[in-house]
């Protein structure tokens, strides 16, 4: 990410400041990671030496970025539309179709992420990150020291997403970054070759094999013994869905071989 950010709150922080006759005014132009001075005027604003326009529009649940001529929304129309949402909390979620991948409702997704990598303790392991994201998982495994983290993502855009999202972690060094299906993947990777797993797949309706027993052998297969796997399942509500999910996941990694338990909006195993 090299440009700013807009938000709508950012933005009316900006023409407000413009309207009291301020010269400058400090805000936030890469989603509360860090703040900076903005020179504002009627016309234009001003931010490390380069002039920017006012939106003309500027929409709620909505971050801009600059492309060199204009600001866009930081979202992508292929097969679904994908879209980088801000939140509260500053770190952003993202949307697929207007469904939302990163819970924000009882707090930040980033630190979420810490809570959940703590569980796995990433400290000098190998670790597996089945469905990368926007990448806090891998964020929060690199400030563990984690050795190498290893993360699978097969959506391009939402790869694309992670370029622009200044809470994303930079891909090189002891985090690699595949495009790929992890379900597909998952055959190629030796046995007993990571330390601990991270598994934060989409809903079971929309991919069921990323929960399936064949998936689970291999997470079992390329764990090494005494490693322990996180497997995020959010708290589907059975009445509407008929299922149990959790207690359906925790099963069938019993049945490839892990000690499981529920906590919280998962699964903790250990092979």
């Amino acid at each position: 990410m090299t440009g700013p950010l807009l938000t709508l709150g950012v933005h009316e922080t900006l023409r407000a400041a413009a309207r009291a006759g301020a010269p400058t005014v400090e805000c936030s132009l890469d989603l509360d990671r860090s703040t900076t001075t903005v020179e504002v005027g009627e016309a234009e604003w001003s931010w490390q030496g380069q002039r920017y326009p006012w939106l003309e529009s500027c929409k709620d649940r909505t971050i801009y970025y600059w492309t060199g001529e204009a600001f866009e929304p930081v979202a992508r129309f292929t097969t679904s539309l994908i879209k980088l949402v801000p939140t509260e909390w500053g770190p952003p979620t993202f949307e697929i179709d207007g469904i939302k991948m990163l819970a924000t409702a009882q707090g930040s997704p980033y630190a979420d992420a810490e809570r959940k990598v703590g569980l796995i303790q990433p400290r000098g392991k190998v670790i597996l990150d089945t469905c990368g994201g926007l990448g806090y998982f891998a964020a929060w495994c690199l400030l563990g020291q984690a050795r190498q983290v290893l993360s699978y993502e097969k959506n391009p855009d939402v790869i694309w997403l992670r370029s622009l999202n200044p809470w994303s972690p930079a891909v090189g060094g002891a985090l690699t970054l595949t495009e790929g299906d992890i379900s597909e993947q998952i055959a190629t990777l030796p046995a007993a070759s990571v330390d601990a797993i991270l598994h934060d797949p989409p809903r079971f309706g929309i991919a069921g094999d990323l929960y399936s027993q064949v998936f689970y052998d291999h997470l079992a297969r390329v764990l090494k013994r005494k490693g322990k796997l996180f497997h995020y399942t959010g708290a589907p509500n059975r009445l509407a869905s008929g299922r149990d999910v959790p207690a359906e996941v925790a099963k069938r990694l019993r049945r490839a071989g892990f000690d499981a338990e529920l906590i919280g909006d998962g699964v903790l195993a250990v092979k």
